[in-house]
């Protein structure tokens, strides 16, 4: 009998007797770490709670030994803790150019040292080296600026508290301007603006207006009736603000006069000897249009106008529910404007220049103001409908059959074409070329059945057409102004039936309703006067014209 080796015991055969035996399994070798077996070897050392702990612990300064089962951890995790100090190499950055630029990009072309030399050598030809303000015209060449910039050139000097300005003086304050403003919208900020302002206020533009009404030719009647140097100068600034101040925020930035045209027609005062070719703001005619309307509607002549007054503008054509909204707030700004239920005279520009053109993008906001009844930025059928009711009602009373609303609505979906089904959104109104149609529908009884009148076709003629025509409020203020010559030609007196005494006052307008080419332009200028902000404001203690 065999003998057993050792530490082997015996089996029975699974196979059987003489059956080929099972090839005998080896147990495999120690197999190689993958790099996925190194990442969880990582994260379970960071996330092992016991090594954290005593690791913890010897942060704190304990004093241990530590099991044999952490050595090995702690040594992979102190080798972990050394990669990850390793500095990573400077990633590859692209330098970005400077693409804002609030003051105008810097020219490299400009020579300051030069324009200096030839500003100083301008200021020696007047005694004692002092401009004053009748100087600043060639001081204001000198600069390279436009001749009309020479009254804000005067005032950012200090010469308005002495009266003149010295060569160190001006040269200090127009070398900070050069250093600091790189295009033409940035320095006419700088001159305007109050100290450690960015932004122009309407009482900003006052002494620059109050320059070019004494010294421009087509203005030298109106040193005759200095009373009226105020009211000018407020309309030319809210015919500013009506156009270039785009935000509705009451303040001009440098952006928005960039985008402008505002300093192309100052620039235009220095060629144009006739005030009234400028038709964008400075223009007399149309100052005197607006103020002769004002006028007519002030009765009581406060310069203040109420819901009342103003109803009555173009014999009650604009509906009451308008005029309500005008006077809501909705389109005026503070409360010294808007007091007791009335307007001041620069609200009414606002008004009329509105009511007379809906197709520029103020006037179109203005009205879309007014009809927004909810404030959500967008007509709903509803609002549309609360204005067209008393439109019916009135064209009722003159016994004429009013659309009804369902069908009027279709045509003004059509005409409009809005991208939102039920809404109409200023977008909507901005894109339509009709813009005016729409609006008198709803609330324009007179101007309503002038387009009832015109086919469709014709008005989108006349808003397709292209070239230098004139807008449809130059043409209202041109026409206008010629009945108001032909009234004072005739010697017709302004209120229909008897002949009446003028009042002094009227008596001034009548003289002032002349045609300008009858009045002398070449008149010597008028120092730079001052004009009492409290006309702009309408306080309380506003006074009357007399």
């Amino acid at each position: 009998m065999e003998r057993a080796e050792p530490g082997r015991l015996d089996r029975p055969d699974p196979a059987g007797p003489g059956q080929p035996q099972p090839r005998e399994r080896t147990r495999p070798g120690p197999r190689r770490p993958t790099r996925a077996d190194m990442r969880l070897r990582d994260l379970s050392l960071r996330q092992d709670p016991d090594l954290r702990q005593e690791l913890a612990s010897l942060a704190r300064g304990c004093d241990f030994v530590l099991p044999s089962r952490f050595k090995k951890r702690l040594k992979a995790f102190q080798q972990v803790q050394t990669r990850k100090e390793e500095p990573l190499p400077p990633a590859a950055s692209r330098s970005i150019p400077t693409f804002y630029f609030p003051r105008g990009r810097p020219q490299d072309t400009v020579n300051i040292d030069a324009v200096i030399t030839k500003i100083e050598r301008t200021f020696a030809q007047f005694p004692h080296e002092r401009a004053t303000i009748e100087d600043m015209g060639r001081v204001a060449k000198a600069c390279g600026c436009p001749l009309y910039w020479k009254g804000p050139l005067f005032c950012s000097a200090g010469g308005e508290r002495t009266g003149s300005v010295s060569v160190h003086k001006f040269v200090a304050m127009w070398r900070k301007v050069l250093q600091n403003c790189h295009d033409d919208a940035a320095k006419f900020v700088h001159l305007l603006v109050s100290p450690g302002c960015s932004y122009l206020v309407q009482e900003d533009f006052v002494p620059f207006l109050q320059d070019v009404v004494n010294t421009h030719p087509g203005l030298a009647f109106l040193k005759e009736a200095a009373e009226f140097h105020s009211r000018y100068i407020t309309t030319v600034i809210q015919r500013i603000f009506y156009t270039v101040n785009r935000s509705w925020s009451g303040r001009i930035t440098c952006a928005e006069l960039r985008r402008s045209t505002f300093l192309q027609n100052v620039a235009l005062l220095e060629e144009e000897a006739d005030i009234n070719q400028l038709t964008e703001f400075f223009s007399y005619e149309h100052f005197y249009v607006i103020y002769c309307k004002f006028w007519e509607l002030d009765t009581d002549h406060d310069l203040l106008i109420d819901a009342q007054d103003l109803a009555r503008h173009n014999d009650h054509a604009i509906s009451t529910k308008m005029i309500d909204r005008i006077f809501s707030g909705a389109v005026t700004r503070g409360k010294k404007v808007q007091k007791e239920g009335k307007i001041s005279y620069a609200d009414f520009v606002w008004f009329l220049i509105s009511e007379e053109d809906k197709k520029t993008p103020t006037s179109i906001e203005y009205w879309f103001r007014c009809m927004d009844l909810d404030g959500d930025g967008a007509l709903s059928m509803f609002e549309l409908e609360y204005f067209y009711e008393e439109q019916c009602r009135r064209l009722d009373s003159m016994a004429i059959e009013a659309l009804p609303f369902e069908d009027c609505l279709c045509q003004m979906l059509d005409l409009v074409k809005p991208q939102t089904e039920g809404r109409i959104t200023l977008q909507d109104l901005k894109r339509c070329k009709l813009a005016n149609v729409f609006f008198d529908t709803f609330f324009n009884i007179e101007k309503y059945l002038d387009h009832e009148q015109k086919e469709q076709a014709s008005l989108l003629r006349e808003s397709d057409s292209e070239g230098p025509e004139l807008s449809d409020w130059e043409r209202f203020a041109a026409e206008e102004y010629d009945i108001l010559v032909a009234e004072e030609a005739a010697g017709d007196p302004w209120e229909d039936g008897y002949e009446a005494e003028l009042s002094p006052m009227e008596q001034k307008l009548s003289a002032l309703r002349s045609p300008l080419a009858q009045r002398p332009f070449l008149e010597a200028p008028g120092s730079l006067g001052a004009v009492e902000l409290y006309e702009y404001e309408c306080g309380d203690d506003d006074l009357p014209p007399s």
